[in-house]
């Protein structure tokens, strides 16, 4: 009987991280077992970018031979996230005419009405791909609708749709780069989507949480409320940021700087209240970009889960407070909520086994995200995932 095997592939400005997962008929599908993990420096990116192809896929070689090694098996298909100041939203709405005779909507009538919403985005969608087609309500001749509206009656079927893109040639060149290693990408998730399979609870997805990745030159939240998706955006600074201000500000190398911000120098002359302001004042920049971002989608200080905090950049013993103080939110730093937690040390391999864990349950009608087939592909299965 074939193993059952996954690979999730989370290509970060700092590092690449791979995972691979297996899961049998004796185990919880939605929870995959992870016998193999691989880790290496990144080289070639700049914000998610590539600037060079061939250091980018070097380092996917390493992560990737490293796992392998450790799991005992070839992988040849791997699910790939998408990260980077590229990823946005857009937002937006669409009516049709519903077409059966008995005014039945129909899964034809859901198709239809979400790809009239996507076509209604195109001018705004130039020079980038559609990761994520997310229906985030609907209404029935203007009533709306409170759970699925399939089998249900009316005229007029109306959606008010998120859709979630990224720079075209950014994901044709991450595609690209592990492809040039021999691997075949299944498909493409946005990284905080994917992270949010293994840090949220669904408690916390239903009440209303801020899902936050403090990475080393971006800062990605995804925001959830009533189990969906609510909204996804990247900010082009991280805790690299942070590790410069130290070193300007302490008149240091960019190591020692590094050390400090992690509280792995002590005993040194720098006064511990000075180190803490520097950190402050940058982490406060952040919660204060997040803050701007939840009031602007109307989120601001409504979110009962709060904030949950993931990433490199989250060993920074003051950032839940500063977080809880700036946003006016609950706060504590992300766990991985699976029995792997000895197999991957801390959150920051959120997003690659969260890849394994949405791969494996494709299938699966079970998990509250799926994401359309090859990245942009309308499908009843996945959109089904999201029906309120």
């Amino acid at each position: 009987m074939a193993r059952n095997i996954t690979a999730g592939i989370d290509i970060g400005t700092h590092h690449v991280k791979v995972v691979i997962a297996e899961s049998g008929t004796g185990k919880s599908r939605s929870h995959p077992t992870i016998i193999g993990t691989g880790f290496s420096g990144s080289r070639g990116l700049r914000h998610g970018y590539i600037v060079n192809p061939g250091d980018t896929s070097r380092s996917i070689a390493s992560a990737i031979r490293q796992a392998e090694k450790a799991a005992g098996v070839r992988i040849k298909k791997a699910y790939l996230s998408m990260g980077g100041v590229g990823l946005d939203e857009i937002r937006s709405h669409s009516e049709i005419t519903i077409t059966r005779a008995d005014s039945e909507v129909t899964d034809l009538d859901l198709e239809k009405v979400l790809a009239d919403s996507e076509k209604r985005i195109r001018d705004r969608t130039v020079n980038r791909k559609v990761l994520h087609a997310i229906p985030l309500s609907y209404r029935i001749d203007g009533e709306m609708v409170l759970g699925r509206p399939h089998g249900m009656k009316g005229t007029k079927l109306s959606v008010e749709a998120l859709f979630i893109t990224c720079l075209e040639q950014h994901l044709n060149d991450l595609i690209q780069a592990v492809e040039a290693v021999g691997i075949e990408v299944e498909d493409v998730m946005a990284s905080p989507l994917a992270a949010s399979f293994v840090t949220l609870t669904k408690a916390q997805k239903i009440a209303g949480c801020v899902l936050a990745n403090i990475g080393a030159e971006t800062v990605s939240i995804a925001v959830f409320e009533n189990n969906i998706p609510q909204s996804v955006k990247v900010f082009p600074l991280g805790s690299r940021d942070i590790t410069h201000d130290i070193a300007l500000g302490l008149k240091i190398s960019l190591e020692e700087a590094e050390q400090m911000k992690l509280g792995a120098i002590t005993g040194t002359s720098v006064p511990r209240k000075q180190l803490d302001e520097i950190i402050a004042v940058r982490l406060r920049d952040i919660f204060q970009l997040i803050e701007a971002h939840l009031k602007k989608i109307g989120k601001s200080g409504l979110l009962p889960a709060g904030i949950i905090l993931t990433g490199g950049g989250t060993g920074i013993s003051t950032i839940e407070d500063l977080a809880r103080a700036s946003l006016r939110l609950p706060s504590k730093t992300a766990a991985i909520n699976s029995s792997e937690r000895m197999l991957v040390k801390d959150a920051s391999w959120a997003v690659a086994y969260g890849l394994c864990i949405w791969g494996n349950t494709q299938e699966s009608e079970s998990n509250g995200l799926r994401l359309a087939r090859k990245t942009g592909s309308t499908l009843l299965s996945w959109i089904k995932q999201f029906l309120p």
